[in-house]
């Protein structure tokens, strides 16, 4: 009876972790929405991670010291990680949202996971059934009702920021599929403090000439404030949470954060931005989360989220 109460009680506190991971985690979404336009966007990526990179430095030193030629064995794919996951999903997602909504960055950036089993089928890495097709084809459909009609600006409701953003979420994809092929041996934290120092220095020359052409938001109290809350939150926070819940819960994790990240968006949107959900977003997201869900139930692991 003991081990049955401890067990539910286990249960109860992994979903609130779970809860407040998925809100770490689309923090950033409602960070890119908030401060659009006011605080440079390639600022915010190079100060996020260089700050989740010098954060976890103790790590990195660590595994450098495990493995010293690891910099000259996988400096192209440390490189080509970092670009993909850290710089195509750092500027250009805080640059989108200059004209896309907060929601609509979530529940693209959602779609992510679905991406890398399309791109596993490609290669030949994954094999499907019927089931997962069907599931596929549903969450495109609504994300394709998503980006098309979630925002009423344009001939047909498509934005600049919604193609930046499905530019983000493929980079991510990509991401995705790459990380753990990089630096066996090494922690999941490590890899990716390396990851974020190289995105941070993909980031620096388009920061730079953002300080040179307005040096007064980037360098301003309010950006380092920004700086500093993309950095721990959806930063170190929430890429120490997965790691740690991964590790606890195992694959589990994964699909939870997925699932409530979108949700979790919607809510701190309308607390936070005043954006309600449209008819729209609340179909085309369950079109895209019921098929992700029947495409990605038989599946495990993935990366953590943006």
């Amino acid at each position: 009876m003991m081990q049955l109460k401890s067990g539910k009680v286990r249960e109860v506190l992994g979903l609130l972790g779970f809860l407040v991971l998925a809100t770490a985690q689309v923090s950033n979404m409602i960070l890119a929405r908030g401060v659009a336009g006011s605080v440079p966007p390639f600022s915010i990526a190079f100060f996020r991670w260089s700050i989740v990179a010098v954060g976890l430095s103790p790590l990195i030193v660590a595994a450098l010291r495990q493995q010293p030629g690891i910099l000259r064995k996988e400096g192209l794919g440390i490189a080509a990680a970092g670009f993909l996951g850290m710089f195509v999903c750092g500027g250009p997602v805080y640059l989108a949202g200059t004209t896309t909504s907060a929601i609509n960055l979530a529940l693209i950036m959602a779609m992510a996971p679905l991406m890398v089993l399309l791109f596993s089928l490609v290669m030949g890495l994954e094999k499907v059934n019927r089931w997962q097709i069907i599931g596929m084809i549903i969450a495109l459909s609504g994300a394709v009702l998503v980006i098309t009609r979630g925002q009423t600006s344009g001939e047909h409701g498509l934005t600049q920021g919604d193609i930046l953003v499905v530019f983000a979420m493929l980079g991510w994809a990509g991401y995705t599929l790459v990380q753990n092929r990089i630096g066996a041996g090494v922690s999941f934290l490590a890899r990716i403090g390396m990851f974020a120092a190289a995105g941070a220095l993909f980031s620096l020359p388009f920061a730079i000439h953002e300080m040179w052409s307005d040096p007064s938001a980037v360098l301003s109290l309010k950006a380092a404030e920004v700086y500093l809350f993309a950095g721990l939150v959806p930063g170190l926070f929430a890429y120490s949470a997965y790691s740690y819940f991964g590790s606890a819960f195992g694959a589990l994790s994964t699909s939870l954060s997925m699932y409530l990240g979108p949700v979790v968006g919607a809510v701190l949107s309308i607390i936070f931005l005043g954006e309600a959900p449209t008819i729209v977003h609340l179909i085309g997201g369950a079109l895209s989360l019921g098929g992700m869900w029947l495409s990605l139930r038989r599946k495990s692991g993935g990366g953590a989220a943006a």
